[in-house]
C-alpha cells in the first residue's frame, strides 16, 4: 500500500503537467479556453460547446450570445477575413448600460480582472474630450459617450496578441463595454494576405 501511495505521489505532478489548459501551450491568444485559430465554422462549433448560442454568420463574422466573465447575455463577434477563412479577432459586447456609473463599474471591474491575468496595461486612456474639466453628472457623461467625446480604453500587449478593453457605443441608443482580442499570428497572416494583394 505504501508503494502505491509513493507511486501516485510521484506520478501526480507528471499528470498535472500534461493536463495543463490549452492557453498555456497554444501559440495563439485564448478565449474561453479556446485558441483563436481555425476556420470560422470550427470556432463557432467550439463556442457552442462552451455554452454560446450561434445567432448568425454574415460576411466573415459570426455573432454569438452567452455568458462571459460573470456577465450574462454578452454578444460575441468572431471575425475572419473574407479571402482567408481564419479566425483572428473576437469582440465581446457586454450588456448595455443606461447610466455612467454602471457602465464605468463594468469597465473598472473587467480592467481589474484583465490586469490580474495579464499584468499592467501597456496603454491606458481615460478621459473626456473637448472639455476643460471632466463632466460632473451622470447624464452629461453618457451624452459624451454617445457622441464620441469619451475615450476610455486599456490595451494589453502579450506575446500572443493584443487585448483591448473600451467603453463604446452604437449610435446614440446604446452604450456598453467592449473587449476585443487580436491574435498576433493570425492577424499577421491576414495582413500578409492583404499585402500580397497590393
Amino acid at each position: 500500500m505504501k508503494k502505491i501511495l509513493i507511486m501516485l505521489t510521484l506520478l501526480l505532478p507528471i499528470y498535472n503537467s500534461f493536463s495543463q489548459t490549452k492557453d498555456d501551450t497554444s501559440k495563439h491568444l485564448v478565449f474561453k479556453g479556446v485558441p483563436l485559430d481555425g476556420t470560422l465554422e470550427e470556432y463557432v462549433l467550439k463556442m457552442k460547446q462552451n455554452g454560446f448560442d450561434h445567432l448568425s454568420t454574415k460576411d466573415g463574422v459570426a455573432t454569438l450570445q452567452g455568458d462571459f466573465a460573470g456577465y450574462k447575455d454578452c454578444y460575441v463577434g468572431v471575425s475572419t477575413l473574407n479571402q482567408k477563412d481564419l479566425v483572428h479577432k473576437i469582440a465581446v459586447l457586454f450588456p448595455e448600460k443606461d447610466t455612467w456609473s454602471t457602465l464605468y463599474d463594468n469597465y473598472i471591474n473587467l480592467k481589474e480582472m484583465l490586469t490580474e491575468k495579464y499584468g499592467k496595461p501597456s496603454a491606458v486612456v481615460e478621459k473626456f474630450d473637448n472639455r476643460s474639466s471632466e463632466p460632473k453628472d451622470d447624464g452629461t457623461k453618457m451624452f459624451d459617450v454617445k457622441f464620441d467625446r469619451c475615450k476610455y480604453y486599456s490595451i494589453w500587449e502579450t506575446d500572443k496578441g493584443k487585448i483591448q478593453l473600451s467603453i463604446d457605443h452604437k449610435s446614440v441608443t446604446s452604450c456598453f463595454v467592449k473587449l476585443a482580442y487580436f491574435d498576433k499570428i493570425n492577424s499577421s497572416t491576414v495582413k500578409k494576405t492583404a499585402l500580397d494583394d497590393l
